[in-house]
This record gives structure tokens, C-alpha cells and sequence, in this order.
């Protein structure tokens, strides 16, 4: 199956840009807070990110004290704002699949990536590759999309509510069938991959990764006053965070 590269479709790629420039988002309201309080400490440490996208968070690494930084990604888009947004000498982007992370030649001290994951098809593979690039006690953190929101094989869960209009709970399916699913978002045929949450911890665990810490982020009080939408999170959670720790 050859990889998808939907950032680069001009329609898709206006739409994700919009929603990235809100200050209102799941990302920098619910993910980011989550993600940045599990980072380990940068000073001196050679990280990859993986789907860096924009580089936003390639710059706040070196901002943290990263000696150097590598960012990849599949868009030339996103990697066009990136070299334009968030340059510095430490920095280095490379325009590539995150299947192709075994053919770099160097190792890392952390490894990261932000709502990628869910685009890869071989996780299990994915996972013996960042093995082999981390050092010895290199970390591995990233997140993505929860096992609820990609089960449902037409992409429609949805929220059920009471007479009041008020959400109640969630309805989804095909949890226990792994594989591709097509959900609309901005264009149509957007293909992400499901797997179940025993699916992605056994797979770091046979790629002999230790678990140091799983996270369903909830909302901070900050973000529900900016933000009651995220009262939702309560009910289902959107998104899976990882730590982990090669040993």
C-alpha cells in the first residue's frame, strides 16, 4: 500500500491550515498541554519528529535546549512553511515517509511525533525502526488519535444526546477489526488506520520498548473556561499519548 499524501492536496492543506491558525483547537488546547508535560529534559538531546509538519514544535525543541533537531515529513507543503516559520541552524528537515526512518544514519535521545501514527499501516514495523534509532534510555513520545474516534469503519460516530440537546454518550463500532479506514475531512477519502489499543501497546512492548506512562488527556480547567466544547472529552476521549523508554 503506497502512502498517502493528503497535506499536499491544495484543498485539504487550505482547510488544516485554518484550523491550525485558530486559537481555539484541539491540538493547542487538549494535545499540546498533554504532550508538553510529558516531554523529558532537551538540553543536549538530538530529537526526531516525526510528521513535524510545520516544525513549530522542531523549533520549540531547540528553544528547550535541543542540540540538534531533525524533522520529517511526507508534504513539501508543510515542510515549505516550515523552512519559512521555524528555521534554525540546529534544525534539519528532511522530506520523507515515516516508513523510511531506517535508512537515517544517526540516533536520537527522543523521538516524537503529534497525530501522526494513525496515517501508518505497519505500526509494528514502525516500532522496531525508532527502536533501533533511539540511544540507550532514548524516549519515545507521541500521540494520536484514540482507538474510539478511528473504529468505526464509515468514519461516523457519533454523540447521542438527551431531550435537552444535551451530549449523553458515544456510539461507535468495528472496534475489533483493525485496518483502513476513509473518513471526509476536507476532501473526501482521507485514509487513516485503526488499531486497538492492545494492538498499539503490544506493539511497542515486542519491539521491547518499556511503557512509562499512557495518557487519555482530559481538559485543564483553563481550556474548559476558554473552551466548555471540551467538556466532550469526558465522555470519549479524542486522543492517545505515549511514553516510552528504550532500555
Amino acid at each position: 500500500m503506497s502512502n498517502q499524501n493528503i497535506y499536499d492536496n491544495e484543498i485539504f492543506f487550505a482547510g488544516y491550515s485554518e484550523l491550525r491558525s485558530r486559537e481555539i483547537n484541539s491540538n493547542t488546547m487538549l494535545e499540546q498541554p498533554a504532550m508538553k508535560e510529558l516531554l523529558p529534559d532537551l538540553n543536549g538531546k538530538a530529537v526526531l519528529d516525526l510528521g513535524c509538519g510545520c516544525g513549530s514544535n522542531c523549533l520549540e525543541f531547540v528553544l528547550n535546549g535541543a542540540k540538534r533537531v531533525v524533522g520529517v515529513d511526507i508534504s513539501e507543503k508543510m515542510l515549505e512553511v516550515a523552512k519559512k516559520e521555524a528555521t534554525d541552524e540546529k534544525i534539519e528537515y528532511k522530506n520523507m515517509s515515516m516508513t523510511d526512518i531506517s535508512t537515517l544514519d544517526e540516533k536520537f535521545d527522543l523521538i516524537y511525533s503529534s497525530l501522526a501514527f494513525h496515517y501508518i499501516e505497519d505500526f509494528a514495523k514502525l516500532c522496531e525502526d525508532m527502536y533501533a534509532l533511539l540511544n540507550e534510555n532514548g524516549t519515545l513520545l507521541f500521540s494520536q488519535e484514540h482507538p474510539l474516534i478511528t473504529a468505526t469503519v464509515d468514519g461516523n460516530g457519533h454523540y447521542n444526546k438527551d431531550e435537552n440537546g444535551r451530549k449523553i454518550s458515544y456510539t461507535f463500532s468495528n472496534y475489533n477489526e483493525p485496518g483502513e479506514r476513509y473518513v471526509h475531512w476536507y476532501v473526501d477519502g482521507v485514509r487513516k488506520y485503526h488499531r486497538t489499543f492492545s494492538d498499539t501497546i503490544n506493539a511497542l512492548a515486542k519491539a521491547n520498548f518499556k511503557i512509562e506512562e499512557v495518557c487519555e488527556p482530559k481538559p485543564q480547567s483553563w481550556a474548559m473556561e476558554k473552551w466548555p466544547a471540551l467538556y466532550d472529552e469526558y465522555i470519549k476521549p479524542s486522543f492517545l499519548i505515549v511514553k516510552a523508554r528504550k532500555v
